[in-house]
């Protein structure tokens, strides 16, 4: 009797076994990591919009009448319900108008701001309701780790509101803006970034804004699995500036110093290292303490003053001086030093506004 029951149980045990489970049901099923980028997707995407940007160019020498071609297209966000719009100082640099194009179909004309080629920001306004605004929540990208998730949304290629996922790759990156100054503390992520991408949102796994996207490393011109973000801290710093003036308020020290172009060829004639000071202005503070620039005498051009260092930060050139007046007001004083004569010159220097 026990050999028979067991017997029974064994059989009835076989036909359980291959019995097919019931098929899940797709419609309804998600993984956590598909649940939140499906969120983050749906919270997010009424901020970013389409920018298209065009210029007035004659076709030829013969023809006096000048047209309107398209010159490119890019992405951005709303940043609040004013009608104010970031993007990158590239996708509307040299355009004659500029297109918003919200996500539910409407075109705007947008009027420039403010710009800060430096870090490749821009600012625009649309004269739309605020009830059509969707403002972008703000994150804080000084909380970034290195593998943890981002999600950017842009127009790539001209296909409007995509999604791509990836992770941060890489923090406190440098690339160079349209001017060739360098941008600092960058972020790096194998998020896909394409040509259209630009100036739109990179976003952490609340749907808030960490990034703008601004650049990708690739021999193709197409994502290679490397692309850059300027982190929403810095953004966070120069919209409102650009909002207000229209540029961003960067102290200066009251001197005069060599072009760009210039500058790199008379470090390496004189051999120097540093910010080589060209002129003093009148009035200023580094006039009142005996700063000295460049100097015409039968001789030739003598050097004055070589700045070295500011406030116990290093500076050989002028993207490190400008990079550590960017975190200073006008007002403050800060200790510089000099090479002159191969003497070191400490100053106390009150810096100034910048000049209209």
């Amino acid at each position: 009797m026990k050999r028979l029951l067991a017997l029974l149980l064994l059989g009835f045990t076989a036909i359980t076994a291959s019995t097919p489970a019931a098929a899940a049901d797709y419609d309804s099923f998600r993984t956590n990591d598909e649940e939140n980028n499906i969120d983050v997707f749906k919270s997010a995407s009424p901020s970013v919009v389409y920018i298209t940007n065009s210029r007035m160019v004659r076709r030829s020498v013969f023809n006096l009448n000048p047209e309107e071609i398209p010159q490119g297209s890019g992405s951005g966000f709303v940043w609040d319900k004013r009608g104010y719009i970031v993007t990158n100082f590239h996708v509307i640099q040299n355009a004659s108008r500029v297109t918003v194009t919200l996500q539910d179909g409407t075109a705007w004309q947008a009027q420039v701001v403010g710009a800060e080629p430096d870090k490749d920001l821009a600012v625009l306004r649309i004269d739309a309701p605020a009830e059509q605004l969707t403002p972008v929540a703000l994150g804080d990208s000084g909380l970034l780790e290195v593998g943890r998730k981002v999600l950017a949304i842009g127009n790539p290629f001209g296909l409007d509101t995509t999604l791509t996922v990836g992770v941060i790759s890489a923090l406190g990156r440098e690339i160079n803006s349209v001017t060739r100054r360098q941008i600092r503390d960058v972020i790096q992520t194998d998020a896909a970034i394409n040509p259209g991408n630009s100036g739109g949102p990179l976003l952490n796994s609340l749907g808030q804004l960490v990034g703008v996207n601004t650049a990708i490393y690739s021999p193709s011109g197409a994502s290679s699995g490397i692309s850059f973000a300027i982190p929403v801290n810095t953004v966070k710093k120069i919209v409102p500036e650009l909002i207000e003036f229209g540029r961003v308020q960067t102290p200066t020290l009251g001197i005069s110093l060599f072009p760009p172009q210039y500058a790199d060829y008379y470090r390496n004639r004189w051999r120097i290292e540093g910010v080589i000071v060209l002129d003093v202005l009148q009035g200023s503070s580094p006039e009142r303490e005996g700063m000295r620039g460049l100097t015409e005498t039968r001789q030739g051009i003598v050097l004055g003053d070589v700045i070295v260092e500011v406030d116990g930060s290093v500076v050989t050139n002028e993207d490190d001086l400008l990079t550590v007046l960017e975190a200073r007001e006008a007002g403050d004083t800060v200790e510089v030093v000099t090479l002159r004569d191969n003497a070191r010159v400490i100053y106390q220097i009150e810096l100034q506004a910048t000049r209209e």
